[in-house]
């Protein structure tokens, strides 16, 4: 039986089924839980939640919660199987393409968790060494050459090793492209997405270097878009996004004729602009229709794209973009969307932050005990609306009371040095 309750009378052993108020607002990245977590609880009460659903037939209810003892917490239901779709119907992948076929030596230990402040600098080289590679792979596929991915191995493996190091920092500097290389680091981006979302969903080694690969070569097919169209600093008119549509068939041709493309890159190629619902592109495939790794390519292309400032409109902020496709009903396949959600973080590096003592901050990097935690940067004082020396907080150390309560929208504060200051030397 469902009862909705304010926020402030929950108490641990209620089962919660569904939070009231806008999402970004709530504190975690699932409901449907028993809430037995101290910290879960006070996170919830200092949210801007005014009220909860909670099922009193697996949990506690608010007149027993007083008297009654804690019942015993219900095991968690099986997660649900991520179910790759058959390939999707023509064109037809090229059959027989070997999966990953870089050399694999002997498996090497995972390397050490890095903090953001050790790997920024490993990652800013690792960057540009990528987009390099990336710029003389579609000079070549602009020339109609064949497609190379002996140039693309290593752009994935070193992508892939920077994301081991610490999930936060490439992708966060990827983000940072500016308006006349995003082709290019878009490309760099998406791949860095792919992976870290492929992780998220427990997928294999190999098949993350796939989901790496694909999303290195989503775009190619941009190569053969005419330049005054693909360069336009303006919206396009509806004959130009006519042709700009026909980039995904325009690079499965040319990686068709390419040596040792994996089909999922074809089909994340093909199949990226897909929509969950069918009104996507160019084969309006709906569901399980479309494949894991092209729902995948789908969200990871759509957040960096959104969160770039490009030649026509100025960047959104990280939670505010993740807001905006949270509300974008039957774009996304809502499963792949949580687990990237929980890959990228409720508040996303770069993001602007109110906390409960007044105090605004910008999200340093991700913790990985809580995502409503994160090591943020302190600068400025709502009460005196003033700036404050800049202080670096680890909100989920245990010593360390303040708690976010929201995100802000930068554009309503005037801040245009956010992305100065996390990505800069932080202070303890």
């Amino acid at each position: 039986m469902l009862k909705k309750i304010s926020t402030s009378e929950v108490t641990l052993g209620m089962y919660l089924q569904s939070l009231d108020g806008p999402w970004l607002s709530h504190p975690f990245w699932k409901t449907k839980f028993v809430l037995n977590d101290p910290a879960d609880l006070a996170a919830l009460q200092a949210s801007r939640v005014p009220a909860v659903w909670i099922d009193i037939s697996k949990g506690s209810d608010v007149d027993a919660a007083a008297t009654a003892p804690m019942p015993a917490v219900p095991p968690s239901p099986p997660a649900a199987p991520i179910v790759t779709a058959a390939d999707p119907q023509p064109p037809a992948p090229t059959p027989a393409r070997s999966a990953w076929t870089a050399p694999t030596p002997t498996p090497a230990p995972a390397p050490a968790r890095e903090s953001m402040e050790s790997e920024i600098e490993r990652a800013t080289q690792a960057l540009n060494r990528s987009k390099q590679a990336v710029m003389a792979l579609f000079a070549e596929a602009r020339l109609g050459k064949t497609v190379n991915t002996d140039l693309c191995h290593p752009v994935v493996e070193e992508v892939a090793s920077s994301l081991a190091r610490n999930p936060s920092a490439f992708v966060s500097l990827a983000r940072l492209k500016s308006r006349d290389d995003y082709t290019y680091m878009h490309s760099v981006a998406v791949c860095a997405l792919m992976i870290g979302l492929a992780r998220q969903l427990g997928l294999t080694e190999d098949e993350v270097r796939e989901a790496g690969l694909a999303g290195l070569l989503h775009d190619i097919g941009k190569m053969q878009m005419p330049l005054e169209v693909l360069n336009k600093p303006g919206s396009l008119t509806d004959d130009e996004f006519r042709v700009m549509k026909t980039h995904p068939e325009h690079g499965y041709e040319l990686l068709k004729g390419g040596t040792q493309v994996p089909a999922s890159a074809l089909d994340v190629t093909l199949h990226h602009h897909e929509k969950f619902d069918g009104s996507g592109y160019p084969h309006r495939l709906a569901g399980e229709q479309i494949s894991l790794m092209a729902r995948m390519g789908a969200i990871c292309d759509v957040y960096d794209a959104i969160t770039s400032s490009r030649p026509y409109r100025n960047a959104w902020d990280p939670a505010g973009s993740l807001q905006r496709m949270a509300q974008w009903k039957g774009h996304f396949d809502p499963t792949v969307f949580q687990a990237f959600l929980r890959s990228v973080g409720i508040y996303p590096t770069g993001t602007l932050v109110r906390l409960q003592s007044g105090r605004l901050a910008v999200v340093i990097e991700q913790n990985e005990t809580s995502l409503v935690k994160p090591r943020v940067k302190v600068f400025y004082s709502t009460k005196s609306s003033l700036p404050i020396p800049v202080q670096l907080l680890d909100l989920a150390h245990p010593a360390e009371k303040d708690v976010i309560v929201g995100r802000e929208p930068p554009e309503d504060w005037g801040f245009t040095h956010l992305d100065d200051l996390w990505s800069s030397p932080a202070r303890a």
